[in-house]
């Protein structure tokens, strides 16, 4: 059987192979006015210890395929955790109405898009996330296997049990959105959906996740500083960016590198299924 160890590494090989590479002599996760950040993204390939891709995809090409390869990740991983967590999951790419705690979002949808102005004043709510990992509903059956737990006579409300309603949709467990660089505010796009997904909800929350590839620890701390918006920043490679920061030795640099890891901000993709498993 595979270790987290093994699946970690596959995904780099997985990511080197296909996605990370050079454009005009640059990474095409760094930034070329930037000096530091193409450093500390030759130092991630560099300790990663896999070659470039030799023809990386561009724009919107590579940010979704980092996606399903993060996607792939997650769903192997978690696979192993299937004792600590045990549970029918799904891991797709649909709107948050598709979901137990949101599905009457679909229906304010509905009236926002025959009323125009209070479409403007209230926004959009539907939200499509990246990456999201939904629980399936349990039969009677499943419940009370390997021995009867459960009759009729209660817990007629919970959405974990199909038989309250044989219509039920997937219960959201997850929201993960991925982010191959942080160049701009659109990134912060991540940390309103978040909100959204708190303040909406009609249930538990989901856990909320940023996954990015990014190597300059100031735009990561962009995204990451503050609280209540997103449970973690979650970096592909977050032990190689380490040994880049160390490698360059700028105290500026290594500060903010710290403050995110110590200030329990940033955290390597590896941590992402367990902290899923809670």
């Amino acid at each position: 059987m595979k270790t987290f160890e093994d699946l970690r590494h596959e995904y780099h090989q997985n990511i080197c192979t296909q996605l990370l590479g050079y454009k005009n002599n640059v990474l095409n996760i760094a930034d070329r006015s930037s000096k530091r950040s193409q450093e500390l993204a030759e130092g991630v390939l560099r300790t990663m210890s896999y070659s470039a891709c030799p023809a990386p995809p561009s724009g919107q090409g590579a940010g979704a395929l980092f996606e399903n390869l993060t996607r792939n990740y997650l769903q192997q991983s978690l696979s192993l955790l299937a004792h600590i967590r045990p549970g029918k999951w799904s891991y797709t790419v649909s709107e948050i109405s598709a979901f137990d705690q949101y599905e009457h979002l679909k229906d304010l949808a509905t009236v926002l898009k025959l009323q125009p102005q209070l479409q403007a004043a209230l926004g959009d709510y539907i939200i499509k996330p990246d990456i999201v990992i939904a629980r399936i509903p349990l039969t009677d059956e499943e419940i009370n296997t390997p021995k009867l737990i459960l009759k009729g006579d209660c817990a007629t409300l919970t959405a974990l049990r199909q038989a309250n309603n044989p219509q039920a949709k997937p219960i959201l467990h997850a929201s993960i959105s991925c982010k191959w660089t942080i160049r701009s505010d659109r990134s912060q796009n991540a940390r309103t959906e978040g909100l959204n997904l708190i303040r909406n909800r009609k249930g538990h929350t989901p856990h909320i996740a940023i996954v990015t590839a990014e190597p300059l620890p100031s735009r990561i701390a962009s995204i990451a500083l503050g609280t209540g918006d997103v449970d973690y920043v979650y970096h592909m490679a977050l032990y190689e960016l380490q040994k880049a920061v160390e490698e360059i030795d700028d105290e500026s640099l290594s500060d903010i590198f710290t403050l995110l890891v110590q200030g329990k901000r940033l955290r390597d993709i590896s941590d992402l299924p367990f902290d899923l498993a809670i």
